[in-house]
């Protein structure tokens, strides 16, 4: 795919009454700095009629009035702490051409990869939002993002780019978003610390986070998309609530599933220790009156964990128990004491916030973030909604993002990396519901015939 650069500027936002704007600056909160310090990027699809680029522009500055993070830059006060100042240097527009193709054919090649292309660099950059519009033959536009995830998480920047929509449209958006911008005094400790749960090793380290590894050297890695109908997922939650008390939900059920499929397709020795990370949103969780439309981090994770042997050959509502437990552990007492223990002890210590803990291998475990609430589909610029939206590609084999389908029928699009050696028998596990066990190979040994993998790879 041949693209051609049309022009790279920053946009500022467009104040009708600057003298208005009293802060500058906004301090991280415990969970801002307990977050990724990476840039997040993804890519949406628009047929034509596509709004001119000059329409999505205008609307851009004019939500980053109410959004005036996205124009400002990640520094440190004079104390050392982490803070956005709101410098208004403003956030990276770039308008790009391959009009000797079409999106169609774009698409036909491994879009994956061709993503790079069709959002600004995440390396290496200071602005906190970029943005690309591509334009294609057909009149097709693809608009592609980076987000700094230090500033926001995807709950809070999906409401970033639904206001971005109705600015670009010419609605009113004034006050539309929380006026709450000391994100560190919403999230303080209380005067009398209770810090419950151990949190060293956890969300803090004495050591800084790990460099993301890049996988590809392990081997050639894969994203796979697995469309998952709202059959087979009625279908999957059902196996998954066989014979338990629990009723579990179409998310456990699922990414049970999907945990049990990728430990399968590794062919993990069956005494390894295996987990799966997943993100929970404090939002609804924790009592501390954070309003929904909060604009910011609030979220921990949960860390379900099993021994191969026991996930692979014990029934789906094993794993789905297993992370119904965890989650529900994630609770208001839990935020509460990692929000005391960060404001306490984590100091008192010099501990470093970190999103994981040190070491944690991702040749064999999973982690999953769910974008199903997130409301895409009413993301519309002025041509109408996208009909396709995509994430870009990311070499760390096993991070699973659950995406809602574009049908609009309660389906559901997983993206799995996996690396290529392993994606066969993934493939041929992925839809399987013929029995509630695994015969994982341990009476007969590893060494089995690819021909025996898909007895092997049953539910």
């Amino acid at each position: 795919m041949n693209l051609r650069i049309e022009s790279s500027k920053h946009i500022k936002p467009l104040y009708a009454d600057i003298s208005s704007n009293k802060v500058q600056c906004i301090p991280l909160s415990v969970f801002d700095k307990v977050s990724e310090d990476i840039n997040i990027a993804a890519i949406f699809a628009f047929r034509p009629p596509t709004p001119p680029n000059s329409m999505v522009e205008i609307g851009l500055a004019r939500a980053l009035v109410e959004y005036r993070e996205w124009a400002g830059r990640l520094g440190k006060d004079p104390n050392g702490n982490h803070i956005i100042l709101l410098n208004d240097k403003g956030a990276r527009f770039i308008e790009a051409n391959a009009d000797s193709t079409t999106l169609d054919e774009a698409m036909s090649f491994n879009l994956f990869h061709a993503t790079q292309t069709l959002h600004p660099r995440k390396n290496g950059v200071d602005e906190l939002l970029q943005v690309q519009l591509t334009r294609f033959a057909c009149g097709s536009l693809v608009i592609g993002y980076t987000m700094s995830h230090r500033v926001a998480d995807g709950i809070a920047a999906s409401q970033f780019l639904i206001t971005w929509g109705l600015a670009s449209r010419g609605a009113y958006i004034t006050g539309i978003r929380n006026n709450i911008h000391d994100r560190a005094l919403l999230f303080k400790s209380t005067d009398q610390p209770r810090i419950e749960f151990n949190h060293r090793g956890v969300e803090f380290s004495f050591e800084g986070p790990m460099i993301c590894m890049d996988y590809t050297s392990k081997g050639n890695i894969v994203v796979h998309k697995v469309h998952f109908s709202n059959d087979f997922l009625k279908r999957i939650k059902s196996r998954a609530s066989s014979g338990s008390s629990q009723r579990f939900t179409t998310f456990e059920s699922l990414i049970a599933h999907l945990w049990r499929v990728i430990t399968m397709a590794r062919r993990l020795d069956g005494d390894e220790i295996t987990n799966i990370r997943i993100s929970i949103n404090g939002r609804s969780r924790v009592d501390m009156h954070v309003p929904e439309n909060y604009f910011g981090n609030v979220i921990l994770w949960a860390y379900p964990h099993a021994r191969v042997r026991d996930l692979l050959s014990r029934p789906l509502k094993y794993a789905a128990e297993l992370i119904h437990n965890e989650v529900k552990k994630v609770n208001n007492r839990y935020f509460r004491s990692f929000i005391d223990f960060a404001n306490s002890k984590a100091v008192e210590e010099q501990l470093i916030p970190v999103p994981e803990p040190r070491g944690r291998d991702m040749l064999k475990n999973v982690d999953v973030d769910s974008w199903l609430r997130f409301p895409l589909n009413e993301l519309d610029f002025g041509g109408g909604r996208p009909f396709y939206f995509m994430p870009s590609f990311l070499p760390v084999e096993g991070w699973i993002l659950l995406l809602p389908s574009f049908l609009g029928d309660g389906s559901v699009e997983a993206h799995v990396p996996l690396f290529e050696r392993n994606l066969g028998r993934f493939k041929r596990a992925c839809y399987s519901l013929d029995s509630d066990l695994y015969y994982y190979g341990y009476t007969n040994g590893w060494n089995q015939e690819e021909g025996k993998l898909k007895e092997l790879a049953r539910l």
